[in-house]
């Protein structure tokens, strides 16, 4: 414990698991909008300075995934490009398109929650810690709350293919 004029203070630091929450809530955002529940928040310094989820259907474009939103908001916060003291937490693992970007904007670190088995292009079906030729390198944490972040997917997905069933029978 530090002192600060005579009175103890506790220095607080959020922990990865405290950010993917407000990821968390996010994709909830984009669940409520009938979008692939995926949620995304750019932190600096401790604070979070973007937010963002997928809108891909919603604005029928198909860049607009969660971390693309956050990172066009966080260099317009910050009025650059270079996030290189920026870490992003997502619920999902990033593609490839995904992955490109953050590599581009020199994000910091990544910290997922759960992977992506058809599309993840930080661990499963690339490993980008193994090409030796991209010229920034994040460091890479996966599995931050995968439970939470595997089971907001699978419910989304589990109703739309009733609803798709139920649809069929009609």
């Amino acid at each position: 414990m530090d002192l600060c004029l005579g009175v103890p203070f506790l220095i607080l630091m959020k922990t990865p698991e405290y950010f993917m929450k407000l990821a968390l809530k996010e994709a909830e955002k984009a669940q409520k909008i009938d979008e692939v529940p995926v949620g995304c928040v750019i932190v600096q310094d401790d604070k979070v300075i973007a937010r963002g989820h997928n809108q891909k259907e919603k604005k029928q474009q198909a860049i607009l995934h969660a971390e693309i939103v956050a990172i066009q908001k966080a260099s317009r916060k910050l009025g650059n490009w270079n996030l290189k003291d920026c870490d992003l937490y997502v619920t999902l693992e990033p593609c490839m398109m995904c992955t490109g970007a953050i590599i581009q904007s020199r994000i910091r670190n990544v910290y997922y929650g759960t992977e992506d088995p058809k599309g993840g292009c930080t661990d499963t079906l690339i490993d980008i810690r193994k090409l030796e030729r991209i010229n920034h390198h994040p460091g890479i944490y996966s599995g931050v709350m995968k439970e939470e972040c595997a089971n907001i997917l699978k419910e989304f997905f589990k109703n739309k293919r009733k609803t798709k069933k139920l649809e069929q029978n009609a």
